[in-house]
């Protein structure tokens, strides 16, 4: 898998995540963990695809202070390409702030990502080339509507997006006909279409010309849909110690099964195995995937 290559574009955050001690109180001081990670759905992606042997080059853009650079050196040292990301004088590098329960599940999350604005399509055109060259481009919802809809024009190599919310959801929606695979959980998916269950949202994305949808269905598992066939997959048994990041390894999971041939059922296993190996790991990312556990 060394000599593929995927292209990912989107955003990079700093992490910052409270996590209280015991059952959290509202409008109150809880004593708990504070804890600054990289992350941002385009980059746990790359971090995931990098961990499965894939050679990733990330477009983002960051700015120039102490959370940019600390974020680029962190990119490089996990094996990512950054020769095409833009680095922002004077810029606010995107961050996340995130509360979780005493178990690590979600309970709010306010994002800063304003920067990922700066990845515009005049921005983009210059390296298309080299884009167009990869075996797989994926991108996230936090880019503007404007420049989703000029990759989804643009693009030749096979596409594979991740919404990252319901609030952004429907920037890509002038690029649905051009994925080769899209990944919205299941609020993302009805949100886009307004259907009212995982399974007809699944064959609404089919309609809209996505080739292969995966709706996840947290604790319920994952939909798989391709051509007229739609299957459900459940979750494997885990240990849940944090949830953020398991929607980020099933994509990369996704990908990586793309690229290798593999059928859209094969694609969900896979997406199943990674996300609970991250769901069992602290981290938003388990440094120990490898695609030798997701066979």
């Amino acid at each position: 898998m060394e000599d593929k290559t995927v292209i990912v574009i989107g955003a990079v955050n700093m992490d910052i995540c409270g996590r209280p001690d015991n059952e959290p109180r509202l409008h109150d001081s809880n004593p708990g963990v504070i804890s600054l990670t990289p992350g941002g759905v385009a980059r746990n992606i790359a971090h995931n695809l990098c961990l499965l042997g894939l050679k990733v080059k990330f477009i983002t853009a960051i700015g120039s202070d102490f959370y940019g650079e600390s974020l680029y050196e962190s990119c490089k040292q996990l094996g990512m390409d950054m020769h095409m990301t833009r680095r922002i004088t004077g810029g606010r590098t995107s961050s996340y702030l995130y509360v979780t329960d005493e178990k690590g599940e979600m309970l709010i999350g306010v994002s800063d990502t304003d920067i990922s604005g700066s990845i515009t399509p005049e921005y983009l055109k210059e390296h298309l080339n080299e884009i167009n060259a990869a075996d797989a481009v994926v991108f996230d919802g936090n880019l503007t509507t404007e420049t989703i809809a000029w990759i989804a024009e643009n693009v030749t190599a096979p596409l594979y997006a991740d919404p990252v919310s319901s609030a952004k959801a429907d920037r890509l929606s002038p690029a649905l006909s051009k994925l080769q695979a899209f990944k919205p959980n299941e609020l993302e998916a009805k949100s886009m279409t307004g259907e009212s269950t995982a399974l007809i949202a699944a064959e609404a994305l089919l309609n809209a010309g996505v080739k292969r949808v995966f709706v996840s269905l947290g604790p319920d598992g994952i939909v798989a849909a391709e051509d007229a066939e739609i299957v459900k997959l459940p979750c494997e048994k885990v240990n849940a110690v944090n949830t953020t990041g398991c929607g980020d390894a099933a994509t990369a999971a996704i990908i990586w099964a793309g690229v290798q041939g593999l059928d859209h059922v094969s694609a969900a296993a896979a997406a199943m195995k990674a996300s609970a190996l991250t769901i069992e790991c602290p981290q938003t990312v388990n440094p120990e995937l490898s695609a030798e556990l997701l066979v």
